[in-house]
């Protein structure tokens, strides 16, 4: 049975489907959000249902009460505390956590999006995302509301995220190790075609420059935010004559992997070579040494997505862009390069205030 729908025109579901260009069974197949319909052609009819006065009576009668959280990929640590930050808002609102990969880097899949029509959650929370026009669409005609977390590139004025002060962060990161004396520093950013990846590079940069220090480009790579990225690169960073003192890793999986490398090369932690982390997950102050790194507040990232979720009826979430504050978490993993000394706090739980959010 489909959805129930109010005509507020003279033209029938033949008339739509012909109009279109397809049977009305592929019509009603649209109306009972199945899967077996291409992308391009639903959106064609649900517009034409649109346009001809077709209006659900009740969108939200047969709304299941799931919050469904997006990734492409769920087997990280990082990904965890995601999941942790969305199930403490669910489970205030009795709500629960569906898991999904969206199949692909960073849009939903086809067969992503003909499955959540079916499921027809309270509202869906995408990971590293971006949101094409059709998908958009299809959302707002079964009236499903979305959240994007740390989204691919920068979102539409009318796309809800919530992010963290990426450029803060990576100033913050490269500032600790040029204040430290550091001059050849290292980056191993993220991929390049994400919004997060680029601001932490450009936070990077802005902190060379006020060091009065150039930028080699030998010395900026982009990673993919996983261990063996981060290792990959630090081995071809390490392995040369003119090699870095200090490296910034955009993501602590990645900052792993340079520790592996600097160990494989025999290089030690900080004495040979200053790490700096990103996101300061769990497991960044179990490292050997211990991590210093850049706190990004993945919980509570996702703990505001979804409150905007479930709280769509409010005039004030439409477009609206939450941006939380960064801040550096020094542990053992940095010190003066070699021949410098430096009397700046060393140990592990010493934090340094990062700048406030900004909200747009």
């Amino acid at each position: 049975m489909h959805d129930e729908v109010e005509v507020g025109a003279r033209v029938t579901l033949a008339e739509v489907a012909n109009e279109a260009g397809v049977s009305p069974s592929t019509v009603s197949k649209v109306l009972n959000g199945r899967s077996d319909v291409s992308p391009s052609t639903r959106v064609k009819v649900e517009r034409l249902l649109e346009v001809h006065g077709y209006r659900r009576r009740n969108p939200g009668a047969s709304r299941s009460p799931l919050v469904e959280l997006v990734f492409h990929e769920l087997d990280s640590v990082w990904a965890m505390e995601l999941v942790r930050g969305v199930e403490n808002v669910a489970k205030q609102h009795r709500t629960t956590v569906v898991l999904t990969r969206s199949g692909t880097r960073h849009a939903p899949a086809p067969d992503w999006i003909d499955g959540v029509l079916r499921r027809r959650p309270l509202g869906v929370v995408l990971v590293f995302s971006s949101l094409p026009e059709e998908v958009k669409h299809l959302l707002g005609s079964r009236d499903i509301p979305y959240v994007i977390v740390d989204p691919a590139g920068d979102p539409d004025p009318d796309v809800p995220s919530v992010g963290s002060a990426n450029w803060a962060g990576g100033l913050a990161a490269t500032r600790h190790l040029t204040d430290h004396g550091h001059a050849r520093v290292a980056i191993i950013t993220g991929p390049e075609d994400m919004l997060c990846s680029l601001a932490r590079l450009d936070g990077y940069r802005s902190a060379m420059s006020m060091a009065g220090l150039p930028v080699d480009p030998r010395l900026v790579r982009f990673g993919d935010f996983q261990v063996q990225s981060g290792f990959e690169h630090a081995m071809d960073l390490l392995g040369g004559p003119d090699r870095p003192t200090a490296i910034f890793a955009g993501s602590d999986l990645q900052a792993l992997g340079v520790l592996e490398a600097a160990r494989i090369t025999g290089l030690s932690v900080p004495a040979d070579l200053s790490v700096v982390g990103y996101d300061d997950v769990p497991l960044a102050q179990w490292s050997s040494p211990p991590l210093t790194t850049v706190h990004q507040p993945l919980r509570h990232m996702a703990e505001e997505a979804t409150r905007m979720l479930l709280r769509p009826d409010d005039p004030g979430q439409a477009g609206r862009r939450i941006e939380l504050a960064t801040h550096l978490v020094l542990r053992q993993s940095t010190a003066p390069p070699a021949g410098v000394t430096d009397d700046r706090p060393t140990a592990e739980t010493a934090t340094l205030p990062g700048p406030t959010g900004r909200g747009r």
